[in-house]
């Protein structure tokens, strides 16, 4: 491979696997967005919420420790990889729609729509850093935004500004999937940094934690998903406690919970060009501070009477919650062999969503049994493990 070669990436491929990557996670928080929709229409709990949350992440969990176990990653084209979990994960998601649902079928359905997210999300970066060694933060940080718009998409669908059906939601989020797949199939080959494993190795997933830079890298990113899903998961919860807090103030919560979750966007865009100026792990543990700092802030910002203040805070927030997410998968793929990197960066995500399950269905059992004003300090722990393990001396 010539250094020409390297260079010549059409210029097309990056965008292409921003919008695959956009359509096909609109897949993940689809039930959120509809949730007040399936209690009425199932006779759901009030905990339904963060079982349902729950659900997909452990789907996404057991999916991604499969695809790492057995190296698909790495032995077999990503691009192929990604379409075929596309068109399963879109499928799956349409179980929803059946009208005899239960609570276990419909946390079936979820289960299985995140099982095979572990062959897009993870794989989508793969695929970005089989085309882009050189500004690979930079790459990154558009593909996590755009996770992170297809996250906050069904918000914006359920949101004021439409009067569609929650119905319309999962055909529009399964539709936008299958779309992202076709388009990763057709128009995204493999990379020129792609580089096929020569056989199934199930022990890659422990010998990656044998590299100690990879280790801080992977135990930062673990600290950041102990906030970050359970942060976007009850965005809505928290939009809704400042209004019984505060009597007399009426928000938008669909509309406020998509733009609190989308600007993250911005925050992963922005922080993919200040690590170019600084270096990717200074602009992760920047980011990581300024998140720590709003859980702790948390309660004061709910109980003061000041809505513009109170928006402008989640707003920040929600840049900097994202932020350090593609950062913190650049310095994961920068760490390991070549031929080990899909693995790496899919056993890291199963491990990291692994830990957004714990968070959030703790989340749940403390809405039930505390004081909700002060509940989202909790998540600062996450943010404190993650500066405390890029803080080692360890050149990253």
């Amino acid at each position: 491979m010539t250094t020409s070669t390297i260079v010549r990436v059409p210029k097309r491929i990056l965008p292409l696997i921003v919008i695959a990557q956009f359509c096909c996670t609109s897949l993940w928080f689809a039930g959120n967005a509809i949730m007040s929709d399936l209690a009425l229409n199932f006779n759901l709990n009030s905990q339904a919420l963060g079982q349902l949350t729950s659900s997909i992440q452990f789907g996404f969990i057991s999916g991604t420790f499969l695809f790492a176990l057995l190296t698909i990653t790495d032995r077999f084209s990503p691009s192929r990889v990604f379409f075929i979990s596309a068109l399963l994960g879109a499928g799956f998601n349409l179980g929803v729609l059946h009208s005899e649902n239960t609570l276990w079928s419909l946390l079936g359905f979820r289960f299985l729509t995140g099982f095979f997210l572990a062959g897009i999300y993870p794989v989508g970066m793969k695929i970005a850093a089989d085309y882009f060694e050189k500004g690979l933060g930079k790459s990154l940080s558009f593909l996590v935004g755009a996770l992170v718009l297809g996250t906050a998409f069904p918000h914006l669908l359920k949101s004021n500004i439409t009067t569609i059906s929650w119905e319309t939601v999962i055909l529009i989020t399964s539709g936008l999937a299958t779309l992202g797949g076709i388009f990763i199939i057709t128009l995204v080959p493999d990379g020129p940094y792609q580089k096929l494993a020569p056989k199934f190795d199930s022990t890659k997933i422990l010998q990656v934690f044998k590299n100690s830079k990879f280790r801080a890298a992977a135990f930062g990113y673990f600290g950041h998903m102990w906030e970050l899903y359970t942060f976007w998961a009850f965005v809505p919860f928290l939009l809704k406690t400042y209004t019984e807090l505060h009597s007399g103030i009426a928000l938008n919560i669909p509309m406020l919970s998509f733009s609190v979750i989308a600007i993250g966007t911005i925050g992963c865009i922005l922080g993919g060009y200040i690590s170019m100026q600084i270096g990717v792990k200074k602009t992760a543990i920047f980011a990581l501070s300024i998140s720590g700092i709003c859980c702790l802030l948390s309660p004061i910002l709910l109980l003061k009477g000041s809505t513009g203040l109170f928006i402008l805070f989640l707003i920040v927030w929600g840049m900097a919650v994202i932020a350090d997410s593609p950062l913190f998968s650049t310095l994961v793929a920068q760490n390991v062999e070549t031929e080990s990197k899909g693995t790496a960066l899919t056993i890291v995500n199963s491990i990291g969503f692994a830990i957004t399950i714990v968070s959030i269905l703790l989340f749940s059992y403390l809405i039930e049994h505390y004081n909700a004003h002060y509940l989202f300090t909790v998540l600062a722990i996450g943010p404190l493990f993650g500066l405390i393990s890029l803080g080692k001396k360890i050149n990253l």
